[in-house]
């Protein structure tokens, strides 16, 4: 919802005047935002005559900064290790899984289909079918949704989801002029050939292309977008660093507290054994404060301190037909029904944001998020660009990523929609709720939205 977000600020006539249309209020994390009370819904996403789709588990290994222990693998070796991990905790047969899919959005060139690799690595059948999927940073959410879609359609029982990224390791390419000649010198014939063209090479073309977290359509990198979002939400630099901290506070919480449970250990070739995130560092105010804007300089508020790190990680979820759990003798952690918008999925499922107990966003930047509670409550926003008579809500925040998020969790761009919703399910069942709303914004002005039902107990 950033990216659209972001879309809409851009096509902001020039005499929109926000604060006069009561729409910038100061929105600070210390106090909740509370959604309109209504009654508590008593619908199912489970319909009767139809393939319900549940989550029977779902698991991650530690997400990391990048460069530290995971530096020197492969995107697949983390995908192999997520699926060891999903195998070791489910005792599901390899040969009952029908299809895999999983997502990744930095591709290395030797892996194109990571879902493949990552799957005979984990040691299932080449019979099991696996694609890979790409859709920015919800490439994880999209891959649980074909999933659903298979089993929704009957062509599949069981399927495993996923995502992996690493960010140690991304491709950096020569210049275009270089493997141009680099190409046209593999097809030369003739020495006299071939030393004519090294002879037109030139030191510009050992210039490499460097990577960039940026949209191809407009060259903007996601924190140029965020710092434009947070200026036109008016959300101050202290707004952000306390949201921030409050992340990584409530993830230190989570993670000393025992909660975290779909990490799954990993054993690194060659080093250690990888039991926890690394990145969760509660600071102070005073310390992130100090930090310089990273992206729109000198004035910009998006910091190192307020945004999501590079992060290299993995995860998987097993996704069944309920007939087929129960068939199999497991006892599923929720029902799952995705789309691509939050108002759609509780319109769809017939429910409002009074209806939902645990809300799992996608933290790319503290200005995202806050732009957005912002947005959910405003009429004003959904009517001039949802196309809706009223504003959706904001969720409260004592119900919103209490176990942290992307911003101290860590963001491995195609792994985050799994984490996302395993963690709702578990906050459901320890929290004693019924339903969690999951999403996420992408690259390309595009979002993505789950629900999330507490299986019956």
């Amino acid at each position: 919802m950033s990216c659209m977000l972001t879309y809409a600020i851009r096509n902001l006539p020039a005499s929109s005047a926000w604060a006069a249309r009561g729409f910038v209020r100061p929105l600070s994390c210390s106090l909740p935002l509370q959604a309109a009370v209504q009654p508590k819904s008593k619908k199912t996403l489970a319909k009767n005559g139809v393939k319900n789709v549940v989550v029977v588990e779902g698991v991650r290994i530690p997400f990391l900064q990048s460069g530290t222990t995971y530096a020197d693998l492969m995107p697949h070796d983390l995908a192999r290790a997520a699926l060891q991990g999903l195998l070791n905790r489910t005792s599901v047969p390899r040969d009952v899984v029908d299809y895999i899919v999983y997502g990744t959005v930095i591709q290395e060139v030797k892996t194109s289909n990571v879902a493949r690799e990552a799957a005979l690595g984990a040691g299932f059948s080449d019979k099991t079918p696996a694609h890979t999927v790409t859709m920015a940073c919800i490439s994880s959410n999209q891959a649980m949704t074909t999933g659903v879609g298979m089993i929704a359609a009957g062509q599949c029982d069981v399927v495993v989801a996923g995502g992996t990224e690493l960010m140690s390791d991304v491709p950096i390419r020569h210049s275009r002029k270089m493997r141009k000649t680099m190409l046209t010198l593999n097809r030369a014939k003739t020495l006299g050939q071939k030393l004519a063209l090294i002879s037109k090479i030139r030191p510009d073309y050992f210039a490499p292309e460097l990577p960039a977290v940026a949209e191809f359509s407009t060259s903007e990198t996601m924190g140029h977008s965020a710092d434009r979002l947070a200026a036109a939400f008016a959300i101050s630099r202290l707004e952000q660093d306390e949201y921030a901290l409050r992340s990584h506070t409530l993830a230190k919480k989570a993670q000393e507290g025992g909660m975290l449970v779909d990490v799954v250990p990993f054993k690194v070739p060659g080093k250690e054994t990888v039991t926890k995130d690394n990145g969760i560092r509660p600071s102070s105010l005073e310390q992130m404060g100090k930090l310089k804007p990273a992206f729109v300089k000198p004035y910009g508020t998006v910091t190192p301190a307020n945004s999501s790190f590079l992060t290299d990680g993995a995860s998987a979820v097993l996704l069944m037909s309920e007939e087929k759990a129960l068939a199999l003798g497991y006892k599923p952690k929720a029902y799952l029904s995705p789309t691509y918008a939050t108002p759609k999925v509780l319109e769809k499922a017939g429910l409002t944001m009074a209806d939902v107990d645990v809300f799992e966003f996608h933290e790319a930047f503290a200005g995202q998020i806050l732009a957005n509670l912002k947005a959910m409550d405003s009429d004003w926003f959904a009517q001039n660009y949802m196309g809706r008579k009223s504003k959706v809500g904001a969720p409260p925040l004592e119900k919103f990523n209490t176990w942290g998020g992307s911003l101290s969790l860590g963001h491995p761009f195609a792994a985050t929609g799994c984490r996302l919703v395993i963690t709702a399910a578990h906050r459901l069942k320890k929290e004693g709720g019924q339903y969690g709303l999951v999403a996420a914004c992408a690259a390309g002005g595009q979002g993505h939205a789950m629900l999330v039902e507490l299986y019956p107990q």
